[in-house]
């Protein structure tokens, strides 16, 4: 009888184990699986960026803000909220009604995830006219994003701050 309780213990407890890696191994594939499909939604975000930068969509360049976002622009008290980032832009459109980019291109690196945020720096170039009878202006930037998950499984900027 002692032996065929101290057979069925060493099958239970390595039973136990074999469970227990089991589930880390496919928690770990779970964990894997969340990660690159938020990269990849981290990506559009980006792509998104790009083309609502080119063709200066005023919708299309709220889209990518959180509603509580908060932007830094150099030489201008932060934008907190989307209305003021979205009153920013509207004033700045109004100053320069002419505005035509002609390139945009952002590169993203450093891209890191934990619980739903993420943070990620990028560098940004363009040329962009202010009204057509402008020479074309060169800028070249870094921005850091703070980025949070919507219930969506899309990623928003939650805070963006930009140098030049």
């Amino acid at each position: 009888m002692r032996r065929t309780s101290v057979l069925v213990t060493i099958a239970f407890l390595a039973g136990f184990a074999l469970g227990l890696v089991a589930r880390s191994a496919g928690m770990g594939m779970l964990q894997q699986r969340t990660h690159t499909a938020d990269l990849a939604a981290i990506e559009k975000l980006h792509q998104d960026e790009i083309r609502f930068t080119l063709s200066q969509d005023p919708k299309g360049l709220m889209d990518f803000w959180a509603e509580d976002a908060v932007r830094f622009m150099p030489g201008s008290p932060p934008d907190v909220g989307k209305q003021a980032i979205q009153a920013t832009n509207e004033k700045f459109h109004a100053q320069y009604p002419g505005l035509k980019v002609l390139s945009y291109a952002s590169k993203f690196k450093d891209v890191q995830i934990e619980d739903g945020w993420a943070c990620e720096l990028g560098e940004h170039e363009s040329q962009f006219k202010l009204s057509p009878e402008a020479p074309p202006t060169n800028w070249k930037g870094k921005e850091f994003h703070v980025l949070k998950r919507q219930s969506d499984g899309s990623w928003k900027v939650a805070a963006g701050l930009v140098s030049q």
